[in-house]
């Protein structure tokens, strides 16, 4: 269904809903932002000590509300109406219409070399292989938990390897070998970061640049941009 709906469409669907937002917020229910990051803390600090009984009680609390926040939304609610309107459009438009049959394109693409080395996942966490494995970029966002990068059981291209992660809540740790240079554009509402010898206590709503010495000279280089919503960020050499 979604593949023959025009761009056009989702776009005044996504906007529409965008200003039910705007408005319910504004107007209409002021502590909805409350409830919400509410709900994210519980989330967040009962994932961190999850194995515990009262972290996953504190989890799952902070869990549902956040969905029965979520749920309860003007915004949410339309998108709900308009999805089941376009899909009963849908069925009777395909049991009238004419079967045709379309030609099938097949599109030449070149492998990537396997499994992704980090996968995107909202809950959980996630690490590169503890053993040898094949470099690919990194391009992914997150939602809770730990992300590791450990450059160390991989080679990286004569060239410029690329680690791109926007993550909501959790710590990130990328471990790179000495000989490899490193530039880093790093994010954060709310952490702390440490980037080799340097220690960053405490990130409010701010961006950390570095950048070594020698990165534009010497090769194997790696660049990572990072962004995180709450958590903090460790850069080491190993």
């Amino acid at each position: 269904m979604l593949r023959r709906m025009s761009t056009d469409t989702v776009n005044i669907i996504l906007l529409i809903g965008a200003i039910l937002l705007v408005l319910e917020v504004a107007f209409f229910n002021g502590g909805l932002i409350v409830s919400v990051v509410f709900s994210g803390l519980l989330i967040y600090f009962g994932w961190k000590s999850y194995k515990k009984l009262w972290a996953k009680v504190i989890f799952w609390i902070g869990a549902i509300s956040l969905f029965a926040t979520i749920i309860n939304m003007m915004a949410v609610r339309f998108l709900i109406i308009a999805a089941l309107v376009l899909a009963i459009r849908h069925y009777y438009r395909s049991k009238n219409a004419p079967e045709r049959i379309e030609p099938v394109i097949y599109e030449e693409m070149e492998s990537s070399g396997g499994e992704p080395v980090l996968r995107q996942k909202f809950f959980g966490d996630d690490s590169t292989p503890d053993r040898a494995y094949k470099w690919q970029d990194i391009n992914i966002h997150g939602g809770f938990g730990e992300r590791i990068v450990d450059l160390s059981n991989t080679v990286l291209p004569n060239d410029e390897a690329v680690i791109s992660i926007r993550h909501f809540v959790g710590n990130l740790y990328i471990y790179v070998p000495y000989e490899v240079e490193v530039s880093i554009q790093h994010s954060a509402i709310l952490g702390r970061s440490t980037i080799f010898q340097y220690r960053n206590t405490k990130l409010i709503n701010q961006t950390v640049s570095y950048q070594t010495s020698d990165y534009v000279l010497r090769k194997p280089r790696v660049k990572i941009v990072t962004s995180l919503g709450s958590g903090d960020i460790e850069v080491k050499r190993i």
